[in-house]
């Protein structure tokens, strides 16, 4: 069967270019533009396919996952919105404030109980989409701190640092599970990874894709892998009554 494919996919002789070209047609179909009439229906079709989607989701977040997910949580405030129920695993107490918004398909994961561990998301904090959060002892997300969407916060290495302890798949130390706070008005941007024992400031900006291992000062902006700080005053608030 391999050796097969292999003369289908270079195409080692006419007969072969033929099922070759058979095999595209079937796998990568071409789109036929649509007729002019049938734009209109069409598009009309398209809004109330996406708007039923929207409306199902909906119904389902207040009749039944909101309820779910508030049942999990150690507390939660009003008005908070998720797009999707979070899931969760371990024995983490999750306490939510008033306003906070929350994507879909976020993931928070407690393996290990040292101390009865925490996830504080304080009011108004917006947690975005496909969003991993993994807290042995403390995370917390003050007012207003945005993370943006495939971001992971992890207060521990997963693991522990020796070969031959994760080989036998041992406990954490207690001493590799550092607290993560982000605090308020912060911006952690799409696929940032903050690490343990790391404090981002307020008003301190992630950039994509970076790696934070080390504390990031109020109002600076941090990037790379790992992180280091480019900018200090970045993004001072426009007035002085916002802190």
């Amino acid at each position: 069967m391999n050796a097969f494919l292999n003369k289908v996919k270079r195409a080692d002789s006419p007969f072969y270019s033929w099922l070759k070209k058979i095999a595209v047609s079937l796998t990568a179909p071409k789109v036929f533009p649509v007729p002019g009439f049938l734009r209109p229906p069409l598009r009309l079709l398209y809004e109330v396919h996406f708007g039923i989607i929207t409306c199902w989701h909906t119904f389902a977040n207040l009749v039944y996952f909101y309820p779910l997910f508030h049942a999990r949580c150690e507390s939660i405030g009003k008005n908070v919105a998720i797009d999707r129920m979070p899931f969760v695993t371990g024995p983490v107490r999750i306490s939510i404030g008033a306003g906070v918004w929350l994507g879909g398909n976020i993931q928070i994961s407690s393996a290990r109980d040292f101390g009865a561990p925490q996830l504080i998301i304080e009011d108004n904090a917006q947690v975005n989409w496909n969003v991993m959060i993994s807290v042995n002892r403390q995370v917390v997300i003050e007012e207003y701190a945005r993370i943006s969407w495939n971001c992971t916060i992890s207060d521990n290495d997963g693991h522990p640092r020796a070969a031959d302890l994760r080989a036998r798949n041992a406990p954490l130390d207690p001493r590799d599970i550092r607290p993560v706070r982000i605090c308020k008005h912060a911006w952690i941007g799409n696929g940032a990874h903050i690490m343990k024992g790391v404090t981002v400031g307020a008003g301190a900006v992630v950039a994509a894709n970076s790696v934070v291992i080390c504390d990031v000062p109020p109002y600076s902006l941090a990037l790379g892998n790992p992180a280091e700080i480019v900018i200090r005053n970045y993004g001072k608030p426009s007035k002085a009554a916002v802190a």
